[in-house]
């Protein structure tokens, strides 16, 4: 693949597109993102504030701590965070530059201003709607598709942005249909290497250091520490620990910024650390790490296209059998090793549900990186799954569109199931 082709400038580009900071959870950090911008609408502080979700959304928010609130969990929160600390030019890091005096004010509003959270269903897994009141005055802001995705911003009925809502909007972005398995591998192999080092060293300055802190604190349910005590201390021990004390951090408060994959901070540590935990092992040059990383993230984000953003099917499994793609490359692996990892692993755990975000989510990225480390070892001692061995298909891409519909369509009502369950506790 040359350069001036454009497939090649489209890997660059999703890439680009995927590979961005965030601090905390998503799915709050959209709240916070969507609130400031309604916020900045209105032009003042509102008396009243209404947020209504889809139930993907208030699954994934309601037990997550939103950083920079002082350990504040669930919708209100994120909203008030936005509303008072928000700065919307910040995208994802939105909430980034919190003072003191800030969090105080956040507490005093959550204690004195009606915040309304609702539940919709406009047949949108990503939805959310954030409206704030200031007397006969209000503005009101729809984030849909994506995290970052605005369809509408409106004041006193007047409308001043609004477009079309689909399901999973993709407009805007690189068309994700161009990736397969071959592309990858022909991109990750021929890539101009300055040009991917540009993108994904900010990946790994940012995700090794959010795991390092999880090892050292206190957060969630310290899967990290608990693996390093437990196991040997050999490298695969040390991937999965990793991974997992870098979510445990980042679902219980930790204000470091992680670089995200799919729009998602766990999916982006899984399918980084265990890669970059590998490398440094191994001695990889830095050449081959960069496009190891990239091979990870790139088979990450083919996986995630046909699941969605949010779906009851756990999102780290596909990173798991994206890291076990770029470890049976650095480890010497072919085509054939990586390809056959990723479907090993992808018979293994799918099927492992999404319940929201919060502690246990290390424990998942955990079972998801040995997953994909046992992928590989097992096509190195020659054994493997075949087609017909449950949703196995011969061929990795018939395979990776197995996984999309039983994601998508066959745990949809899974998901509402699971919200039902989040929400009668």
């Amino acid at each position: 693949m040359v350069k001036t082709d454009a497939r090649y400038q489209a890997y660059l580009q999703i890439l680009r597109e995927e590979l961005v900071p965030a601090m905390g959870c998503t799915e709050p950090i959209a709240i916070a993102y969507g609130a400031a911008l309604a916020r900045e609408t209105l032009g003042e502080l509102p008396e009243r504030v209404v947020v209504e979700a889809s139930g993907s959304i208030i699954k994934n928010v309601k037990s997550v701590v939103v950083p920079n609130t002082d350990y504040q969990r669930g919708i209100p929160a994120a909203a008030v965070a936005g509303i008072i600390a928000g700065d919307a030019s910040k995208g994802l890091e939105v909430i980034s530059g919190t003072t003191k005096e800030q969090i105080k004010r956040m507490k005093e509003f959550l204690n004195h201003v009606e915040i309304k959270v609702g539940h919709v269903d406009h047949g949108i897994t990503f939805d959310i709607l954030i409206t704030l009141y200031k007397g006969d005055t209000y503005a009101r802001v729809r984030i849909a598709g994506f995290h970052t995705n605005v369809v509408l911003i409106e004041k006193n009925g007047r409308i001043l942005k609004k477009e079309e809502v689909a399901d999973e909007a993709q407009k805007g972005l690189t068309d994700r249909s161009l990736l397969n398995m071959e592309g990858i591998w022909d991109f990750i192999n021929t890539a101009d290497i300055e040009e991917i080092k540009e993108i994904l060293k900010p990946q790994i300055q940012y995700n090794l250091a959010i795991a390092e802190e999880g090892l050292r604190g206190e957060y969630g349910a310290n899967i990290g520490s608990v693996l390093l005590k437990i196991c040997h201390n050999d490298v695969k021990t040390r991937a999965r620990a990793m991974a997992a004390a870098g979510s445990d951090a980042r679902m219980n408060g930790c204000e470091m910024p992680v670089i995200i994959n799919s729009g998602s901070g766990n999916q982006g540590i899984t399918a980084s650390v265990p890669v970059l935990v590998y490398a440094q092992e191994l001695k990889a040059k830095e050449e081959k790490t960069y496009r190891a990383l990239a091979l990870s993230n790139l088979t990450t984000i083919h996986q995630k296209t046909p699941i969605g953003r949010l779906s009851a099917y756990c999102g780290a499994i596909s990173a798991g059998a994206g890291a076990g793609a770029g470890i049976a490359y650095l480890c010497g692996g072919g085509f054939e090793e990586v390809i056959h990892t990723v479907v090993n692993a992808l018979a293994i755990a799918s099927g492992v549900v999404c319940d929201g975000a919060k502690a246990s989510c290390a424990g998942k990225i955990a079972l998801a990186v040995d997953a994909g480390i046992l992928g590989y070892h097992m096509y190195q001692c020659g054994q493997q799954f075949y087609g017909g061995d449950g949703i196995v298909t011969k061929g990795v891409e018939k395979t990776i569109l197995n996984v999309g519909r039983l994601g998508k369509q066959g745990m949809r009502q899974t998901n509402e199931e699971i919200i039902k369950i989040m929400t009668e506790e």
